[in-house]
């Protein structure tokens, strides 16, 4: 019992040095004098006992410290947001450190700009947004120095560092004191962690060690962040790569197996057809081939029959001109019905295009070359087929030649050549004579030869082209017509391909291949007549004309001459005076030089008539109506009104309409 108070007092000193605020200096001092010490060894106690309070505070705040640290690293483990991860690393400093302000700055690394990401305890906004300009301010200095920087009073830093905006922030925010630390990772920089006061502070080493291990983990989260970034763009380009290459190994397959079925389709004999067909079902998008004129040759959904002409858009043919000029296949923009187009082309000459239309999906590099692959194929095709074209239009016309030049000297040659076209000359007899300019007879004779394959021989001789057919194979539009085609739809399919209105003469039925040669002269001599007076577009036969083309096989400057000799007095009169005395020539003439019956015809008194005679006379000559003027002036009347009619439409013979015509315009003779 004697040592109670002993033990008593020693209880309450180490409650003292453990730092219990239920002993204060009172009750300290009272201890001590239980112990029976003097003031000496009283002082020295108490100042003992200090320390050891002082000591145990230190080590229960480093606890704290090395249990937020724990539970901040654990955290790094745990969790993977990286701006989670970020807040709540600035609270737990700003909770550790226990100051007015913390703050996290992170370094642009192309401009060096510092921008305030994180804050806690802070109150103004334009310090939550502040950017820092390279080389300013204390946060450029610590990343300069990538050491620890404090400062006790900002207003006190050095001058050259201060910035305006900054220190605007600072004021707004009411910031004295300061203490920065770089984050760092190897030789980078990625930004600076703050802790500021309100009021005047000296920050000791430990917070400076304790600020810079947080600082260590914020490193860590934004490194981190910085990875994940750079895995998940990775990760994207690997993923658009892997896309990329999907896309270019399907475009592969569709270039495969375009280009197998298009050699097959060639080797089979295939036309443009399949070719169409093919490049679309593996396009997946509607495919037309045009010829260079315009015309369809081939389209996928068969919805433009064969030999429609299409008259491409600006954009289209801007893009064909392109594509010719590149020999690359060519996008169209502002075309909704046609997405790429790719000329036909062999060296200079263009022969087509091939149009696409918009598909499901965007044709990609290997597509394009796929499709400049098939205009190759197609130009192949097309040169194949013209080479046969020219050599079936040599060979038929050597063997019409032969027919109508040397049937007696090769008949037997020439027929076994017939054979070979699917033709049985016993079966031809009729001649057909079309007159087309020079340069488009090579399309006029292609145009007939696939009309006319194996029902007849197609050939170009004398500078006519000239159709021999079986008189029951054609006929000339009748209801009984067995053939394909009619001479008017020879003459139309002509005119149809060159552009140009096409003349026709048709020649009587020959009794045997031996006499198809005087037919051609017989029809090439009609064909000649009209030519000179400048009839054309129209079908007609020998019988019309034949004493006209008996009497005048001759030019057009021949036959131009006799009548400007014979009547054009007459003509150029009417042109001049504006009198219509031709009108009542030509009647004179049909009535057999019979005034009376002239003006009959004409509805006119008998002494009208002759003042008109007489007045052709002053023109014509005294002499007009002898039996040699007046038969070569009948003639060339004849002539000039066979002229008139066919440029009217009406045939040889058929001339009441212009008589009729003549009665109501002779008054102004």
């Amino acid at each position: 019992m004697e040592e109670s108070p002993k033990v008593t007092a020693i209880a309450t000193i180490v409650a003292a040095a453990g730092g219990s605020v239920a002993v204060g200096p009172r009750e300290l001092a009272a201890a001590l004098e239980q112990l029976g010490l003097d003031a000496a060894g009283s002082a020295g106690a108490a100042d003992a006992v200090h320390r050891a309070h002082r000591e145990s505070v230190r080590l229960r705040r480093r606890e704290q410290e090395l249990a937020a640290l724990f539970s901040s690293a654990r955290e790094l483990a745990e969790v993977r947001d990286s701006d989670l991860l970020l807040d709540r690393l600035v609270n737990r400093a700003h909770d550790i450190m226990g100051f007015d302000v913390t703050y996290l700055s992170v370094l642009d690394q192309d401009t060096l700009e510092l921008y305030v990401r994180r804050t806690v305890g802070s109150i103004s906004d334009e310090f939550q947004n502040l950017v820092v300009p390279a080389g300013r301010g204390l946060v450029s200095e610590i990343v300069e120095s990538r050491k620890a920087r404090w400062v006790g009073n900002y207003d006190s830093y050095v001058r050259y560092r201060h910035e305006p905006t900054v220190d605007r922030a600072v004021a707004a925010e009411g910031l004295v004191s300061l203490l920065g630390v770089p984050m760092l990772t190897g030789a980078d920089v990625l930004g600076v962690l703050f802790v500021a006061t309100r009021r005047e502070a000296v920050f000791t080493p430990e917070q400076i060690s304790l600020l810079s291990a947080l600082a260590d983990h914020a490193s860590i989260v934004l490194q981190t962040a910085d990875m994940l970034r750079s895995l998940r763009r990775s990760e994207d380009e690997a993923r658009r790569a892997l896309e990329r290459l999907t896309d270019h190994l399907a475009e592969r397959d569709r270039a495969n197996t375009v280009h197998q079925e298009l050699v097959q389709a060639v080797l089979r004999g295939g036309g443009f057809g399949q070719i169409a067909g093919t490049l679309a079902r593996a396009l997946a998008r509607p495919v037309t081939i045009i010829d260079a004129a315009g015309r369809v040759i081939a389209d996928s959904q068969r919805m433009a029959p064969a030999t429609t002409l299409l008259t491409p858009g600006r954009e289209v043919a801007a893009a064909i001109d392109a594509s010719r000029t590149s020999g690359l296949c060519a996008p169209v923009e502002g075309d909704p019905a046609t997405a790429a187009v790719s000329a036909m082309t062999a060296g200079t000459d263009h022969l087509g295009t091939l149009l696409l239309g918009p598909g499901d999906f965007e044709l990609g590099p290997v597509d394009r070359r796929t499709i400049e692959r098939a205009a190759q194929v197609c130009a192949l095709v097309e040169l194949q087929i013209k080479a046969v074209a020219d050599t079936e239009r040599r060979l038929q016309t050597e063997l019409v030649v032969d027919l109508l030049e040397a049937w007696p000297e090769r008949g037997e040659d020439v027929t076994r050549r017939a054979r070979s076209f699917d033709v049985t000359l016993a079966e031809l007899d009729t001649v057909h004579v079309f007159a087309v300019p020079g340069q488009a007879r090579p399309a006029a004779l292609q145009a007939l030869m696939q009309a006319l394959r194996r029902h007849g021989l197609v050939g170009e001789y004398r500078g006519y082209i000239v159709a021999i057919v079986g008189s029951d194979t054609v006929a000339r539009g009748g209801r009984g017509a067995r053939a394909p085609i009619s001479v008017e739809g020879m003459r139309e399919r002509i005119t149809q391909q060159v552009g140009v209105p096409a003349l026709g003469v048709t020649a009587p039925p020959a009794g045997s291949p031996a006499q198809l040669g005087e037919r051609f002269v017989l029809a090439a001599r009609t064909a000649r007549l009209l030519e000179a007076i400048g009839a054309t577009g129209r079908c007609v036969t020998t019988d019309e004309y034949l004493p006209y083309a008996t009497i005048f096989d001759a030019d057009a400057r021949s036959l131009t001459a006799f009548l400007d000799t014979t009547i054009g007095a007459v003509r150029a009169h009417d042109r001049e005076k504006g009198t219509e005395l031709m009108p009542t020539l030509r009647a004179f003439v049909r009535c057999n030089a019979s005034p009376t019956r002239t003006a009959r015809i004409l509805r006119f008194h008998t002494n009208t008539v002759l003042q008109r005679l007489d007045r052709l006379s002053a023109i014509l000559g005294a002499d007009w109506r002898d039996d040699e003027r007046y038969f070569r002036i009948s003639v060339a009347v004849r002539l000039d009104e066979l002229a008139g009619g066919l440029a009217d439409g009406a045939a040889p013979g058929g001339n009441g309409d212009r008589l009729n015509s003549t009665r109501s315009t002779a008054n102004r003779g």
